[in-house]
């Protein structure tokens, strides 16, 4: 019974607002990413079996639905692939789905260029995205927040058939991306190290915009677009210009831990209603629909 007890006791201990923000985000954070980052690649079984057991228990992994249950290194844990057809994509072409796995956060209308990543935390658009003719195409349009947690699914996916027509890495800090660090923090989005996906719905040629943003410990963004073998921040500041079709449901990178995908649609779009914030979503399921 004890044993039982003790990480529920230690999670409750570190889910206390002041602590979680003193230990996420109070230490180096650059220096912190980059100890777990390579811890987590270490395939040695004296580093790798104590580091999957921990993350095991304290992120509440569930590996029913992995292609393997057996990893050579934590890295390999955290981006895993699931068996197929275990995220089966909505065949509505009018449905825009869930690029991932996610805790849905803060959504809705975006008012001229504002969002927020919490109530009463705006941030705008401008300061996310390196181009103002991006800001104009999501004017008063909608937007959505979705969190990957430590023991998520990490691999993201086409949203509906997309042509992607650019890529931007935009340097920055790794704040945490949990909700204690989004109400004490502002623009924090703003100031993540983030990649900028410029896509376009295929038929109708609307924009779409997904915005993964690194975090403490997962500085680390693959795309296929780019290279796998490399993370999106050796493209460094540069604009990737791209002509590339995506179909709905393809794999388009991971993250190598958890994270957050910004989600950021036109005006017309319509938000699917059963998005709740606090409520999780699986990649695939609805998360807006085309006008029309």
């Amino acid at each position: 019974m004890t044993t039982a007890k003790a990480p529920r006791g230690w999670m409750r201990l570190l889910m206390q607002e002041d602590i979680n923000f003193l230990l996420t985000n109070r230490l180096p954070r650059r220096w912190a990413t980059q100890l777990v980052g390579r811890i987590a690649q270490v395939q040695h079984p004296l580093v790798r079996i104590p580091a999957l057991a921990l993350w095991r228990t304290f992120a509440g992994v569930d590996l029913s639905d992995a292609a393997t249950p057996r990893f050579r290194s934590l890295r390999d844990g955290f981006t895993r692939a699931l068996k197929p057809g275990a995220r089966p994509y909505d065949p509505d072409p009018a449905v825009i789905a869930s690029p991932c796995d996610a805790i849905v956060g803060a959504h809705g209308r975006i008012a001229g260029d504002r969002a927020y990543q919490v109530k009463g935390f705006p941030y705008r658009l401008g300061d996310l995205v390196p181009d103002p003719r991006l800001v104009e195409r999501f004017r008063d349009g909608s937007f959505v927040t979705l969190r990957l947690t430590a023991g998520m699914y990490h691999r993201f996916h086409a949203p509906h058939d997309l042509r992607v027509e650019g890529v931007t890495y935009r340097s920055g800090d790794c704040w945490n991306v949990n909700p204690i660090a989004l109400k004490r923090v502002e623009r924090l989005f703003c100031r993540n190290e983030r990649a900028v996906i410029e896509a376009r719905v295929e038929p109708l040629g609307l924009p779409i915009l997904l915005v993964p943003v690194a975090a403490i410990l997962v500085a680390s963004i693959r795309l296929h677009l780019v290279d796998t073998e490399r993370s999106i921040r050796d493209l460094g500041g540069a604009r990737l210009a791209c002509d590339a079709p995506v179909a709905k449901g393809e794999e388009m990178g991971w993250f190598e831990h958890g994270s957050t995908i910004l989600v950021f649609l036109p005006a017309g779009v319509r938000l699917a209603p059963e998005l709740v914030e606090g409520r999780a979503i699986r990649a695939g399921q609805p998360l807006a629909r085309l006008p029309g």
